[in-house]
């Protein structure tokens, strides 16, 4: 599904450059759960931004579901990002005076041709699917818990129906157990709705949660762990 081939990304400011990704490879099939762990500064948001279309590389290659998205434009790479990607960010990014219903449908209001009545179908199927009552989904997302909002927040992410997810330290502002509870939604959409996971994170105990891990320091990849094999040997 994802495939990074030699992905630099240089950065200049004033007369220096700063290298942040250095021949980054990396190959992630359909379906996988998996963590992108390393320290503040090591480009595993820069990797993020590029595996979500958010940003370029400065040079390499990068091909989401066979087709070459290094040299398309800034329409062509929302057109694919809209319909293929969903993100999750730490800090929520909701509207805390709108419903939660409305945050879950926000995404969906620019696609004219959709009814509301279709919108707010896909939202109410979203927030079920990450398990949110449904006495809160007219509440305002500022009357929420933090573990709420950032449910509320996966839910939006759904609501388009994307293959992929994108979480960058989806866990940073919650307690120990909300965040096992937010980690527990994603392997329930990883294992029952086929989702492709991508978490974001510095944490070894957030990162040992998914099926593989890949250790990104100084802006190269220095380690790749499967516990597949370890998976198949248990069953």
């Amino acid at each position: 599904m994802i495939l990074c081939k030699n992905i630099n990304k240089v950065y200049k400011t004033g007369g220096s450059e700063l290298r942040v990704l250095k021949d980054v490879s990396i190959e992630i099939d359909k379906g996988e759960f998996l963590a992108v762990i390393g320290p503040s500064g090591s480009g595993k948001s820069t990797l993020m931004h590029i595996m979500g279309l958010l940003d370029r590389p400065t040079s390499g290659e990068y091909l989401l579901d066979g087709k070459n998205v290094s040299s398309l434009s800034n329409d062509e790479l929302a057109e694919i990002r809209s319909e293929k990607i969903g993100f999750v960010f730490q800090s929520f990014n909701l509207l805390s005076r709108a419903s939660v219903l409305r945050n879950v449908m926000l995404p969906l209001v620019y696609d004219t041709n959709m009814k509301r009545e279709e919108r707010e179908k896909r939202a109410e199927e979203a927030l079920s699917a990450v398990g949110l009552e449904k006495e809160r989904w007219h509440h305002l997302s500022n009357q929420l818990s933090g573990g709420q909002m950032q449910r509320v927040a996966i839910a939006r992410a759904l609501v388009n129906h994307p293959s992929i997810i994108l979480a960058d330290e989806p866990t940073g502002n919650l307690d120990s157990k909300t965040g096992d509870i937010v980690l527990e939604t994603f392997r329930e959409l990883n294992k029952k709705h086929g989702h492709t996971v991508i978490l974001i994170t510095h944490e070894r105990d957030v990162a040992k949660q998914a099926n593989r891990i890949i250790e990104i320091r100084d802006g190269e990849i220095i380690s790749d762990e499967s516990d597949i094999p370890k998976i198949l040997k248990e069953k």
